[in-house]
């Protein structure tokens, strides 16, 4: 795919690089000392209100295997700039592509979450595949989940609006309500705690737009471009993205992808299957 977009990042300050438009994102870059920077390189993109905090489960065990791990946090979330706009796919893309090239990153492994997989896929498609080789979908959104008169099975409206009435009324109480759902019964209620103060630093505004993102979200023929080889991970209990909505339909429309359902898994599989899930991600990353 040719690259039509070009965004050069630039690095602002220690661990925070500035795109064209001057919102910083801040990001993590682990690798065991001495390891080459143009090694085996994964680049992990966060869940929607998660920082790239939540990844660190995956990315310690990697980076002790010799893999270069990166992570950052997505405008308005974590340790970012909160510039009050720019959360539509597009931008957001960029946001992505300026992190890969002001590290200079080539045969990156891709590896995104929920919104984070739908990011990844619009930064392949907008700006090419030079710099990537490979992709993972982890619980990912695509390909649409609005319920439309040509996506009938897909979640109505109504969902969207009780999120956003609790969001302007009581999002802490929503986190708490939805938070073991979100982990799985195996989850300690410390981990719970940790992802639900994680998501109480995400900017208010940028959880409004991002679920304005999601819900308008439409890849079906988006992902019929993806050149590069991919992975699909998912558990089949997940009731945030339900596996026939998401990741099945996914699978069928990637040239190239093979999907891996985790049996009695919710949608958090990054910590309800967390070693799993680090070795299924290292095994692909390792794949010629």
């Amino acid at each position: 795919m040719p690259a039509n977009h070009r965004v050069h990042g630039a690095i602002a300050r220690p661990n925070y690089i500035a795109t064209s438009g001057g919102v910083e994102l801040f990001y993590r870059d682990w690798r065991p000392e001495g390891t080459p920077a143009n090694g085996k390189t994964v680049v992990f993109v966060p869940s929607y209100s998660l920082s790239g905090d939540m990844w660190a489960y995956q990315m310690l065990p990697l980076a002790r295997q010799g893999f270069r791990c990166i992570a950052y946090d997505r405008r308005g979330h974590g340790r970012s700039s909160d510039p009050g706009g720019g959360y539509d796919y597009d931008t957001l893309a960029d946001d992505l592509a300026a992190i890969i090239d002001a590290l200079d990153l080539s045969n990156v492994t891709l590896v995104g979450y929920s919104m984070g997989g739908a990011e990844a896929v619009r930064y392949l498609t907008r700006h090419g595949s030079a710099r990537v080789a490979r992709l993972a979908l982890i619980a990912s959104t695509l390909p649409m989940l609005a319920k439309t008169p040509d996506n009938p099975d897909g979640i109505d409206r109504a969902y969207a609006d009780a999120f956003h009435r609790d969001l302007m009324t009581d999002y802490p109480q929503w986190l708490a309500d939805n938070a073991r759902p979100f982990a799985g019964p195996g989850a300690s209620q410390a981990m719970i705690d940790w992802i639900r103060e994680m998501a109480l630093r995400t900017s208010h505004q940028a959880l409004f737009a991002c679920n304005e993102t999601v819900n308008s979200g439409d890849f079906r023929d988006e992902l019929r471009d993806i050149d590069v080889p991919t992975l699909i991970v998912q558990g089949d209990c997940d009731v945030s993205n339900p596996l026939e909505l998401t990741s099945r339909r996914t699978a069928r429309l990637i040239p190239n992808a093979r999907l891996v359902v985790y049996e009695g898994s919710p949608h958090g599989v990054f910590l309800s299957d967390a070693a799993r899930l680090t070795a299924d991600i290292g095994a692909f990353a390792s794949a010629s």
